[in-house]
């Protein structure tokens, strides 16, 4: 018997839980619906989770490019990402290779797709911004000090082949200066070699283009018997090329003791850009602009501090990830959380949104709209008792009596299959009363029906 009352109540209990889900399905299908369409229109608009490796095409291996890229890559590996490494011939190679998709992200200096149809380079390519200067360096002998580089006709130079875009600025100036090959004697070398040469009074003037970090340009900084030569034109050259910018190397910047430069000396020069397949996810093109402030964002020789990274070349637009850094720094969870785990809560937040703002007016209103579905089931009862005791109220003959008593049962046995919950089993009980006292109303009690019933079997 113990046994028999405990399974009853598990099957009550059971059917109660039943009940329940059964009736809060019915009750809140539009709200689940409303919300899987929200979740799925949020999720449209979630990009998937960024990949752990990105491509990026640096210059030569030996080169300050290539260098540099080595620390984004220690970066990118501190926060869980693998930046590979290829290495190229310039800023053209990697140009090719982004539009080839052949690299995620490269270094272009400045004024490379000027020179280019701007169709065929930046249709799908955009900018994270500049990360440091190019400034073009003309190193020349200390007793032969040209004005301007049109002084160097006839003379031996030698153009530092780093990479054929920064043969082509150099060729792009002299021939502003109507000097081309046939007007000077040029020697081809490689970077020590034409420093050597340049000392020993083989070779008249030197030009390179590289941040001030390269080591042809320390060393010819700190030689005796060179000098670095001035852009007094230096406006001028900038208003021609728009891409190039005008730096002042402030008097005694190389050497206090030297006092050299021995006066402030103005130079010409280019930026490094990183540019991007516009398919990188927005989440590694924030990590690469962490990384750019991070190793560019000190000062230099020609930088303020945090002047770095910025957009300073217009030749690609610039991206929208990197507008958003520019404007606001990086993302709030990327402040504070490892890179991973802030972009999983990011896309967790982006899909959690239309959940809250729908799931909220669930969540106020659930309650209400459950009492009063329950509350409606159980007037549509009252409603039918209503009705049935109006007409007991008219003068009924004894077939019209048992009629309306026949209607009442089916009122009452409607009224005892109804799925009410357990918590709302005190609103079934009077109407059941209720039900009661209509039947007696009726000229027959609970008791006189059963009787009947008894008689009947």
């Amino acid at each position: 018997m113990k046994e028999s009352k405990k399974t009853r109540r598990l099957h009550q209990k059971a059917r109660e839980r039943y009940l329940i889900w059964s009736e809060a399905l019915a009750t809140y299908w539009p709200f689940l619906v409303l919300v899987a369409a929200g979740f799925l229109l949020a999720f449209h608009f979630v990009k998937p989770a960024p990949p752990k490796t990105l491509v990026m095409s640096t210059g030569r291996e030996d080169g300050l490019y290539h260098a540099f890229a080595k620390q984004y890559q220690d970066f990118f590996a501190k926060n869980g990402v693998t930046l590979e490494l290829k290495s190229s011939r310039g800023s053209g190679e990697n140009l090719r290779r982004l539009r080839e998709q052949e690299a995620n992200i490269a270094f272009i200096q400045g004024g490379v797709a000027s020179n280019r149809h701007q169709a065929d380079t930046s249709e799908n390519l955009l900018s994270l911004g500049s990360a440091f200067y190019e400034p073009l360096w003309v190193f020349v002998r200390s007793e032969h000090m040209p004005k301007n580089l049109a002084e160097l006709k006839g003379r031996r130079v030698t153009i530092i082949q780093e990479s054929a875009s920064s043969r082509a600025l150099a060729y792009r100036l002299l021939a502003a200066n109507e000097l081309d090959e046939k007007d000077i004697h040029l020697i081809p070398m490689e970077e020590m070699e034409a420093a050597d040469a340049l000392q020993q009074h083989k070779l008249d003037a030197l030009f390179v283009i590289a941040a001030p970090e390269a080591p042809v340009v320390q060393v010819l900084l700190r030689s005796p018997m060179v000098r670095l030569m001035s852009f007094t034109q230096a406006e001028a050259y900038r208003r021609r090329f728009p891409y190039l910018f005008r730096l002042t190397m402030p008097e005694g910047a190389v050497d206090l003791v030297r006092n050299y430069p021995p006066q402030d000396t103005e130079l010409l020069a280019a930026t490094a850009n990183l540019v991007i397949n516009e398919e990188v996810h927005p989440a590694l093109q924030t990590l690469m602009l962490s990384a750019m402030r991070e190793i560019h964002g000190d000062s230099g020789f020609f930088q303020a501090r945090s002047e770095f990274p910025a957009y300073k070349d217009s030749d690609f637009q610039l991206s929208p990830a990197a507008e958003r850094f520019y404007a606001s720094g990086p993302p709030f969870m990327q402040r504070y959380m490892p890179f991973w785990l802030a972009v999983l809560m990011e896309r967790f937040l982006i899909l959690a949104i239309p959940l809250v703002t729908l799931l909220l007016p669930l969540v106020r209103f659930a309650p209400a709209l459950y009492h009063w579905r329950i509350h409606a089931r159980l007037c549509n009862v009252y409603g039918e008792l209503k009705f049935l005791e109006l007409d007991l109220s008219k003068n009924q003959t004894e077939e019209t009596r048992r009629e309306l008593i026949r209607r009442l049962d089916i009122i009452e046995e409607t009224a005892s299959r109804m799925p009410i919950p357990l918590r709302f089993t005190d609103m079934l009980y009077t109407l059941k009363a209720h039900i009661n006292l209509v039947r007696k109303r009726a000229g027959k009690s609970g008791e006189e029906k059963m009787e009947e019933e008894k008689d009947s079997t």
